[in-house]
């Protein structure tokens, strides 16, 4: 139990990586806020029951994050429910698989605005509470874009990128504060999501990672608990690879 009595928001966790964030942040005592935003009842339904099942208070709120009003007001429900806020893990985040010149304007804005522009909105108006309440944790979700081009992901991949820098320049303003921020990048997780884009996901990535297999839901949560506990008091501005070594090795022209 690293976090008994705090307090979290995940953002974008009715389901895949964002569910599992919020139950382990819930296994280990705290806490929950359940960001969402336009997703079936049933997804929602599900996440918020299993998080009660553990013996801990949880609020589900609906919430478009690329909305300043909306997230102002999602957070101050958040802290009129909880009386606090110690967590906050920007995890929610869209894709469009275009070629870049075929990505509409809209497309673009989408993506930008829900990853990138959401995250901004988000770990402000958690900061502010933060820094008057004896400091707090923001982890930020990133991806193997952080470190390399995906093909047909121009929108995605420069949110990505930019969360990474902007995880760096929001710890460095707000570390006088006592708020630590982070990122966690993960590499071929199989999820609801990934597995709808490749019905041989894990046969395809785990061929190519080091580690022989590809990550899990499962593989996630635990890194942004230690990341939220004081086992993590002097890590900030950093970001973890949760990617078997994926994103690690290069790409070698000889045969091993």
């Amino acid at each position: 139990m690293l976090l008994h009595g705090h307090a979290a928001l995940v953002t974008g966790a009715s389901r895949g990586i964002g569910k599992e964030i919020a139950l382990e942040l819930a296994r280990n005592g705290c806490k929950v806020a359940v960001n969402y935003y336009n997703d079936p009842s049933p997804f929602i339904d599900a996440t918020v029951s299993e998080i009660r099942a553990l013996g801990v208070e949880v609020l589900p709120i609906e919430a478009d994050i690329r909305s300043s009003e909306q997230v102002s007001t999602m957070f101050e429900r958040v802290i009129s429910s909880f009386g606090r806020l110690d967590i906050l893990v920007n995890n929610a985040g869209v894709q469009t698989w275009k070629p870049l010149l075929d990505v509409t304007e809209e497309e673009w804005d989408l993506v930008i605005d829900t990853n990138l522009k959401g995250c901004f909105l988000c770990t402000q108006q958690a900061a502010r509470h933060m820094k008057d309440h004896g400091g707090g944790s923001i982890i930020n979700l990133g991806s193997g874009c952080n470190k390399l081009a995906f093909p047909g992901l121009v929108a995605y991949t420069a949110s990505k990128g930019g969360i990474e820098m902007f995880t760096k320049e929001a710890a460095v303003e707000l570390g006088p504060y006592g708020v630590r921020v982070n990122c966690i990048a993960p590499g071929s997780i199989e999820s609801e999501r990934t597995k709808a884009e490749d019905p041989d996901y894990a046969g395809t990535w785990s061929k190519m990672t080091p580690l022989g297999r590809v990550g899990t839901v499962a593989d996630i949560a635990p890194t942004v608990v230690f990341l939220a506990s004081k086992a993590a008091s002097f890590i900030s501005g950093q970001t973890i690879w949760i990617d078997g070594a994926l994103f690690t090795q290069a790409q070698w022209p000889y045969k091993k």
